[in-house]
């Protein structure tokens, strides 16, 4: 390179030009294997009939923004996390409330429900991701057996437990996702690809789920091995921010949702996008989609303070949920798929059903 005294700015141009073309031609062939859309396919499927689905509780008792909440897996228990520091564990069943934790620092955006049951973790612009045991003694301080594991050079954006205790999953505003080992605090793990903040993550639901899918700011949505830590898969046709990531319950595609308004479906064998779920009346992003169990519903949480429910195979929007009066944060099926929780900015969670 020195010795033909090439000008810095002329070979980046090169490069960037090879990238391009080299883009192009994978999109090519991407585009030699479509030969259907999902909605042509799934035109000999039954409609889904009329269902109605209702709030049937509300959890109140944070004093600010709702950010995020995850299901324990015994389908009754709820952690949530709001901009006031607070991370509340609910009975969703009863309303009650069972903990109550005061981070150090406000907008906690990330929490997250320990397989077991005996441990949530949570994390915000405090940049570390903490978890706390949880006791069946009420009265007990759970601030005193805090323990920090993550640390990163910006937020904390989401955090999630891989299928043991004993590690998590983070992704942050600097730009890396990370797996930490909980009781030594280690990195075990660094993934390095998106170009700017990660805003969400989810694990891939099989039980040797090596693979998980984060998405950004880079309007990217990629898929990651955590053995290796490379990035094996990459889905770039969002317009803007991508604020949610979820798996369909079979691991082979995901959906998303962004602020361009549009939920989207990736098939990761295709290796493409197959479906986009919009509307011209929805101007506003979705900030959080989950699906149904058996995966024909798409649930999405609008900044408009509305649930549209989508149906995954025809693209049809069957249903609208009103109820919030803020923009809906996060949303979660319950893991026996009978009901979903939503956090909104209104300061209250709804289990719908």
């Amino acid at each position: 390179m020195a010795t033909q005294e090439v000008q810095p700015n002329e070979t980046l141009t090169n490069l960037k030009a090879e990238s391009d073309t080299l883009k192009t031609k994978l999109e090519d062939e991407r585009a030699k294997l479509h030969d259907v859309e999902l909605h042509q396919v799934a035109e000999k499927v039954d409609g889904l009939g009329q269902f109605i689905m209702k709030t049937r509780r509300t959890l109140k008792g944070h004093g600010n923004k709702v950010l995020c909440m995850d299901w324990c897996k015994d389908k009754r228990r709820i952690v949530s996390s709001s901009q006031d520091g607070k991370v509340i564990v609910w009975d969703a069943f009863t309303t009650n409330k069972e903990h109550a934790v005061t981070m150090p620092c406000t907008w906690v955006m990330a929490c997250a429900y320990a397989p077991s049951g005996c441990a949530v973790a949570c994390g915000g612009l405090d940049n570390k991701c903490s978890v706390y045991p949880l006791s069946l003694d009420k009265n007990e301080n759970l601030a005193a057996k805090k323990k920090s594991v993550a640390m990163h050079t910006n937020y904390l954006s989401a955090c999630s437990f891989t299928n043991s205790d004993m590690q998590i999953l983070t992704s942050s505003g600097d730009g890396t996702c990370a797996l930490w080992d909980v009781e030594s605090g280690q990195l075990l793990q660094s993934f390095h690809g998106h170009a700017s903040d990660v805003l969400c993550l989810d694990l891939a639901p099989s039980e040797t789920g090596n693979t998980f899918v984060s998405g950004g700011c880079d309007k990217k949505a990629n898929v990651w091995d955590m053995r290796s830590g490379q990035c094996i898969q990459s889905f770039e046709t969002h317009e803007s921010d991508i604020n949610s990531v979820r798996y369909y319950p079979s691991g082979d595609a995901f959906a998303s949702g962004s602020d361009d308004a549009t939920c989207r479906l990736y098939d990761l064998r295709a290796d493409r996008e197959v479906a986009i779920y919009s509307k011209e009346s929805i101007i506003f992003g979705a900030s959080s989609v989950d699906f149904s169990l058996s995966g024909r519903l798409l649930f999405g949480g609008y900044n408009d303070y509305t649930i549209n429910v989508w149906d995954v195979l025809k693209g049809t929007r069957v249903s609208i949920l009103f109820g919030h009066e803020n923009r809906v944060s996060t949303l979660r099926l319950s893991p026996d798929g009978t009901a979903f929780c939503s956090g909104s900015w209104d300061h209250t969670l709804r289990i719908w059903a």
